[in-house]
């Protein structure tokens, strides 16, 4: 471990800590922050929603290790009978806390020890991004971002149990014009397991809130699209599309023999008379933009492969939506 900045000093980094009923993780959680090799000025903020297991205490034994390293602890929170949510939780802890740049950790999760560091150095370099530390998934404890950047895009929502407030942000980040920047190192040790607040929301909401965003920020720009699959995901997408959306699906597209025998997909529970008929071509035969609602991950490959060999890479030809 490097040694500290001047622990007077005005924070340079807030790690932004929401903390509910987390004491199976605490410890190492908090260890991972007294480990990080960042040398300048930071300090950890913590807001307590209404735990009513040992967190609080652990919280405070750790405040005393942090602060002989040169870490400051600010900590917050209540003792109402019911937690607020991790969207208040979140705002309370950055509210309190001082430093020019937000790190967001999960009470849950572990950091390794370059995180702070690495993910300041590109911090930086792109002030108006939200930055991840490893893999193509924008997982919100590994956000890192300034706070003026986030006074531009937030607060986030505080409706507490059941809504995705992190993707709710992440949403309005991108309507402000931010972008993503990807620290190509495992920074951060993501936890999942039963007691998981995302458990909380049901993966209806989720998609709900993105169709309703592919609406919003892509399709207005096209005139005309395919969806990429003419199974359940790809019909799906179709069905929960907006009536003036679905009438720009041109046609499916698969590598499935036998879907692409059947010739077309008729949209049964459309109030249109006659019911929408919707061609399925083989991807080879069907036109760009696309719209891909694929799990590029259960294709070993030969998705990846397929795009490649269309020439498809240009953000401008396909979405991935799966």
């Amino acid at each position: 471990m490097r040694p500290r900045g001047d622990p007077a000093a005005a924070p340079h980094v807030s790690i932004i800590l929401p903390v509910h009923n987390a004491e199976r993780w605490l410890h190492e959680c908090l260890r991972s922050v007294l480990q990080q090799d960042f040398a300048g000025p930071m300090e950890l903020s913590v807001f307590n929603d209404a735990s009513k297991d040992q967190s609080l205490r652990i919280l405070e034994e750790w405040k005393a290790k942090l602060e002989g390293s040169g870490i400051p602890v600010v900590i917050g929170g209540h003792e109402s009978p019911y937690p607020r949510g991790v969207g208040y939780s979140k705002n309370q802890a950055i509210a309190q806390s001082s430093g020019s740049y937000l790190c967001f950790l999960d009470s849950d999760d572990v950091m390794m020890p370059q995180r702070v560091r690495l993910q300041l150095d590109a911090a930086t370099r792109h002030p108006t991004s939200v930055f991840t530390s490893h893999g193509p998934t924008v997982v919100m404890p590994t956000w890192f971002c300034s706070r003026a950047w986030f006074s531009h895009v937030g607060p986030f929502d505080e409706g507490g149990q059941g809504v995705p407030e992190d993707l709710l942000l992440f949403y309005n980040h991108l309507r402000k014009g931010g972008g993503v920047v990807r620290v190509d190192q495992s920074l951060v040790l993501y936890r999942y397991h039963p007691d998981a607040a995302t458990h909380s929301v049901l993966e209806t909401t989720i998609w709900t809130h993105r169709v309703r965003f592919l609406e919003e920020r892509v399709l207005p720009r096209w005139a005309a699209f395919t969806i990429w699959n003419a199974g359940r995901q790809g019909r799906r997408l179709y069905r929960n599309l907006s009536a003036g959306a679905r009438r720009k699906v041109v046609a499916f597209c698969d590598v499935d023999e036998n879907k692409i025998r059947k010739g077309f997909y008729c949209y049964e529970d459309s109030e249109e008379a006659p019911k929408p008929r919707v061609p399925i071509l083989h991807f080879r035969a069907a036109r760009p933009p696309f719209v891909i609602c694929v799990k590029l991950d259960l294709t070993g490959g030969e998705f990846e492969a397929n795009l490649r060999s269309l020439h498809l890479q240009e953000g401008r030809d396909f979405l991935h939506f799966s």
